[in-house]
């Protein structure tokens, strides 16, 4: 399978997300930066894109059972998904870790001063997701709703306010890559998310939960940079052609 070679790592991770995996152990950046292929990432991690290919193919031979499937599902499921499990997720623990956030500020932070530093990113990130998706919900999901249904009952598709549908995917695309690089920020201040020695119970679970908030954004980028997006451009030109 050397076609892997050049193949990009986000699409890679769409046809077996059990691969995502390995790009993390690896601290390379399959969402945002999806567009890179296998032998590009290597170069630029000091890999051996040999080594880095075998870890992917022994992957992508075991058995699938708990990986989902999404590259089969119509893209307005897809955006049903993507809004209901990740946007809600967002939405949900927000505030609980700007509460936590707040109690290790006032209790850790003249220790640890590093807290105010990912307190400061975590905020600005909640701010600018909370727009973020009102945009997606607004905009972009509903264009590929009205898409689908276009395709399903053979009607023509009406002229956007939006014009194509790649403006708006530009711009969720470049505010994802926004956020993956505030994360990488804290994902270095936190020490990879490792509590210090002194840590009490309520720090180690703030930093478990921000681990948890930064996996589930890798995911929620990688479900719309790698599949939803590309898909609905392909779509929306097949509906014009």
């Amino acid at each position: 399978m050397k076609n892997l070679m050049t193949k990009n790592i986000g699409q890679i991770v769409a046809d077996n997300y059990r691969t995502a995996q390995i790009f993390k152990n690896h601290k390379i950046d399959f969402c945002c930066k999806g567009n890179r292929t296998i032998i590009e990432v290597a170069e630029k991690n000091k890999l051996d894109a040999n080594s880095l290919l075998r870890e992917i193919e022994t992957v992508q031979q075991q058995t699938n059972g708990d990986n989902i499937d999404v590259m089969t599902w119509p893209l307005d499921l897809l955006a049903d998904y993507i809004e209901k499990k990740h946007h809600r997720y967002v939405e949900a623990q927000i505030p609980v870790l700007n509460q936590y956030l707040a109690k290790l500020c006032r209790v850790h932070g003249e220790r640890h001063p590093e807290l105010l530093e990912i307190t400061q990113h975590f905020n600005k990130c909640a701010g600018e997701l909370a727009m973020h998706m009102k945009k997606e919900e607004l905009m972009v999901f509903p264009a590929v709703r009205k898409m689908v249904k276009a395709k399903h009952t053979g009607t023509k598709l009406e002229p956007s306010k939006l014009g194509s549908i790649k403006n708006p995917i530009q711009m969720m695309m470049q505010e994802h890559e926004n956020e993956g690089d505030r994360f990488r920020l804290i994902d270095e201040l936190s020490n990879n998310y490792t509590p210090p020695t002194d840590a009490c119970n309520t720090y180690r679970v703030t930093f478990s939960l921000l681990q948890e908030f930064e996996e589930d954004l890798h995911r929620h980028i990688h479900l719309e940079n790698n599949i939803l997006f590309p898909k609905a451009e392909i779509l929306e030109k097949e509906l014009n052609d």
